[in-house]
């Protein structure tokens, strides 16, 4: 089974990776990984945090002369702004102070929540006095261990031919218009974009809206399209909930921070169509790894009954705007009780093509889990051997028919 867990605080020396279940002899260098990493910190809007990161990983276990090990695969992703804030996330007990539950020191204390962040929730479930004991853990920066992960999942979907990409259709008030069908290579096209939106117009709207949020010191939310092209038919199942696709990628995605929604193929809109208008009309002529047959469209947007139908899966995820303002809203103050103004911190106007990026890890990981599960074995050869013989009686049933 592949799995797995991160560790680290937004600030604090490094983020950890640990990815469990990919198979033996699949090709991986740092590049693989780093690559992503890049593309996480792009996109016009990104706030004054990275400029100071360069993130890149360093394999701790796993990987050996270029190859998985088929063991755990640790990443170590070092916090270049650790410096600035060593005595603030310092593990040690502050000088002179208990430590405890009120015995903290330490600058930088949050004690006026943001409305919309983890923050008075998180202090008032774990009984702290800092919010960013909340904060640092409940931050963004921990989807970059995420990025991690999913690119070393990433490379295993690519040696069955699975490309993984996305765009921005919307951000803050402006609608994109997306070619049809979208370039492949789906991400050299999106990520030429300042804003990783493929409507040259609709880009510099965008641009211009992500301005004017700054200088409001507001911010601005969005919506991306992620999709992944050449996967086999039936990956999930419709057996048991827990292993339907389209629920465990919705789960996957709204668990990105600020994601508050996901849709697969029409989504909502299918609700408000009449049936005729919604499915998808089934015909001979497809790739093999449809079993030799193809839909006419893809409104369902690549999932029937929690599996893959072949056809590309389509996924819009939406983001809220930060919770973190330039101009912030009211809330109380945690020391005194009084009305106050939230906290501000260093952050974005707008993360939504970086989202993009994060979406698209989530789903590799989703994906090649569900791979692993479908197509087992230890090393990628024995995966492979499993994916060609099902691929196989797949096309047999056509035999001697017409």
């Amino acid at each position: 089974m592949i799995r797995f867990t991160t560790a680290g605080e937004s600030h604090g020396k490094a983020l950890v990776a640990i990815l469990e279940g990919i198979p033996a002899g699949l090709p991986l260098v740092a590049e693989d990984v780093n690559h992503q990493l890049k593309r996480r910190m792009g996109g016009y809007g990104r706030g004054a945090r990275m400029k100071i990161e360069a993130d890149t990983v360093e394999y701790l276990s796993g990987v050996r002369a270029g190859q998985t090990l088929g063991s755990p695969i640790a990443m170590l992703i070092p916090n270049r702004d650790w410096e600035n804030w060593a005595d603030v996330m310092a593990a040690e007990p502050d000088e002179g102070g208990s430590g405890g539950r009120g015995g903290s020191t330490r600058r930088r204390q949050v004690t006026r929540p943001r409305p919309g962040h983890a923050d008075l929730v998180g202090v008032l479930k774990y009984d702290r006095p800092d919010a960013r004991d909340i904060l640092e853990r409940a931050s963004a920066r921990e989807t970059a261990a995420r990025v991690a992960c999913g690119a070393v999942c990433r490379r295993l979907l690519a040696e069955f031919g699975v490309e993984i990409g996305s765009h921005v259709v919307e951000l803050g008030p402006v609608r994109a218009t997306a070619p049809d069908p979208l370039p492949t290579p789906l991400n050299d096209a999106a990520d030429a974009s300042p804003v990783r939106c493929l409507d040259p117009a609709a880009t510099e709207a965008m641009m211009r809206a992500i301005d004017a949020a700054k200088s409001a010191g507001d911010t601005l939310g969005g919506i991306v399209e992620v999709v992944a092209r050449g996967l086999v038919l039936g990956l999930g199942s419709h057996v048991s909930w827990d292993r339907k696709l389209d629920g465990r990628i919705g789960q996957a995605m709204m668990s990105i921070p600020a994601v508050k929604g996901v849709e697969i193929g029409l989504g909502f809109e299918a609700a408000r169509r009449k049936g005729s208008e919604v499915h998808d009309e089934i015909v001979r002529g497809g790739r093999t790894e449809t079993g030799g047959l193809a839909r006419r469209t893809n409104r369902a947007g690549g999932l029937e009954g929690g599996m893959t139908t072949g056809e590309p899966l389509v996924v819009h995820v939406a983001m809220k705007p930060i919770s973190t303002l330039m101009q912030p809203l009211g809330t109380v103050e945690l020391t005194t009780g009084e009305r106050a103004q939230a906290q501000s911190e260093r952050s974005d106007v707008s993360a939504v093509p970086a989202m993009g990026v994060i979406a698209e890890g989530v789903l590799a990981i989703v994906l090649a889990q569900a791979m692993g599960e479908k197509f087992g074995g230890d090393s990628v050869g024995e995966m492979r051997a499993n994916f060609d013989a099902y691929v196989a009686r797949m096309n047999r049933r056509w035999e001697g028919l017409g």
